[in-house]
Parts: structure tokens; C-alpha cells; sequence
């Protein structure tokens, strides 16, 4: 399965995926850490950017 990346809307496979953050019971997937450090810096921006 496919999931977009929060931040920069970079395709990630979930099954891959080594950088993983959860807000708000939602499992979210990032492509690298610069990603995930942003996403956790501010995740209700993000999160209702994929909303």
C-alpha cells in the first residue's frame, strides 16, 4: 500500500516505510527525516493538509 507523505507529498510504501509518526490515532509516513522532524515540529498543520 501507498501512502502520501504529510510534508513534501512524496509517495512512501507503508511496508517500507522506516519513518513513521502517529497523531491523533493516524498512522502517518515520511520519506526521510527532515520530513518526519517538520511533521512533528507543527502535525496539525500537516495533518489537516492531508485531511
Amino acid at each position: 500500500m501507498v501512502a502520501k507523505d504529510p510534508v513534501c507529498g512524496m509517495q512512501v510504501n507503508e511496508r517500507q516505510a522506516r519513518l513513521t509518526a502517529e497523531h491523533n490515532g493516524r498512522e502517518y509516513y515520511f520519506c526521510s527525516p527532515d520530513c518526519k522532524k517538520k511533521f512533528e515540529q507543527d502535525p496539525e498543520r500537516y495533518a489537516r493538509q492531508t485531511a
